[in-house]
């Protein structure tokens, strides 16, 4: 893994972090329903991230 892999896994894991804070601390059906898509999306580019990590570890 390069460093900027890592760096951006853990920029990933940063984000996903912040959302939940943000997603505890949200006061409408609207506010939660957008952290939640935005945590479903960074969870998506987590997993590209890391299966990319994987593919380039087994060539």
């Amino acid at each position: 893994m390069t460093e900027v892999q890592a760096h951006l896994i853990r920029g990933s894991e940063k984000v996903i972090s912040h959302y939940r804070q943000l997603l505890a601390g949200a006061k409408t059906a609207e506010e939660r329903e957008l952290y939640l898509s935005r945590i479903e999306r960074e969870h998506r580019v987590l997993a590209r991230l890391q299966h990319g990590l994987s593919e380039r570890s087994a060539a």
